[in-house]
């Protein structure tokens, strides 16, 4: 009985750790199991998670500038629905080299510039009036290319004429040249990448004239110190404003998408300020040839779209920035040309 009941027992014990083992597999086979099947949705989540991350921390500073910030900016700067002022206490030109309106306006290497045509305004048919860049850097700024035919300098082409500079100063306001890469103020000194023929404070040599090049044409600086950096810091942008980029930014000699990167590095800049926000300041982007000669007109009270305005040149640009800056008459061939006021709604 003895044996039989230790027999007994032992096949008991060995039956419970039989069940035990059993049940110990098939817990473990369980918990085994509920780890796997975690696994799987937890590396999904976390995938798209790092994903998601990545995307976000990338995005902002690779596709913000070109494809979000810009349009956003762009999108509140013209349209408004506002009058525009009698007289602007600004007038800025940018200006541009070498490129007609359809390999500017429209085209994939312009994106930015594209979008303030449709954002703001643009004239369709702008016609040069002269060849090749200094008649139309002269004919912006006295109404006359006065013969020029060739990209001489101030030695061979001194003009001791009317100009847009000294009518800006003898109506007591203020005018100021940026030019980038300029070596020192008013500097008929060309280099490789800062031209004197796209600088026509230096070629009017009247006493007063030369005297007001040597104190007002000033070199550009970056987007983040300089001369018209520390102005626009410092709320002091004149009435009047030329910002000539250098040979690659302007286009002459590096390509279209290198200017429209340029300009959308610039144009937020001038737009931020309170006298544009207020409706006061006036922006132009201008090229300097080839007809038809891409151009763009930023004002809050600008209405969007493009415009057809027949017989539009750039003295058509020097008849505008006098009527915006309440100057009293026009210069030369300003005299005839249209007003452009009405059509742009500035």
């Amino acid at each position: 009985m003895v044996r039989r009941n230790e027999v007994t027992r032992s096949g008991a014990r060995w039956w419970s750790a039989a069940v035990l083992l059993a049940a110990g597999l098939t817990v473990a086979s369980c918990h085994s199991g509920r780890p796997a099947a975690k696994v799987a949705p937890t590396a999904t989540t976390t995938t798209p998670t790092t994903e998601a991350t990545t995307a976000t921390s990338t995005a902002p500073t690779t596709a913000a500038p070109t494809t979000t910030s810009a349009p956003a900016a762009s999108q509140a700067l013209c349209g408004a629905g506002s009058e525009p002022p009698a007289q602007y206490a600004h007038v800025v030109w940018i200006v541009m080299e070498n490129h007609s309106y359809n390999a500017v306006i429209g085209s994939r290497q312009a994106p930015f510039q594209t979008d303030l045509a449709r954002q703001c305004a643009s004239v369709s048919g702008w016609a040069t009036v002269g060849s090749p860049s200094l008649p139309n850097y002269i004919g912006l700024t006295s109404g006359s290319t006065f013969g020029i035919a060739d990209d001489g300098g101030p030695s061979s082409h001194p003009i001791t004429a009317d100009n847009l500079f000294r009518q800006v100063r003898a109506a007591g306001k203020t005018e100021r040249s940026y030019l980038e890469d300029m070596p020192g103020p008013c500097s008929a000194a060309a280099t490789r990448t800062y031209a004197v023929k796209h600088n026509p404070a230096v070629y009017y040599i009247d006493p007063g004239d030369a005297a007001a090049c040597r104190r007002d044409d000033l070199p550009l600086g970056s987007v983040s110190a300089g001369n018209l950096a520390s102005d626009l810091a410092a709320g002091t942008l004149p009435n009047f404003a030329v910002i000539t980029p250098n040979l690659c930014h302007d286009t002459h000699d590096c390509g279209v998408a290198t200017g429209d990167a340029w300009l959308q590095q610039w144009i937020p800049k001038l737009t931020a300020t309170p006298g544009y926000r207020a409706g006061d300041t006036a922006i132009v982007v201008i090229y300097d040839e080839y007809t038809p000669v891409p151009n763009l007109f930023l004002a809050p009270s600008v209405q969007p779209g493009p415009r057809s305005i027949p017989s539009v040149n750039q003295y058509a640009l020097l008849r505008l920035t006098e009527d915006l800056l309440g100057l009293p008459g026009h210069l030369g061939s300003a005299q005839s040309a249209p007003d452009l006021r009405a059509a742009l709604h500035i």
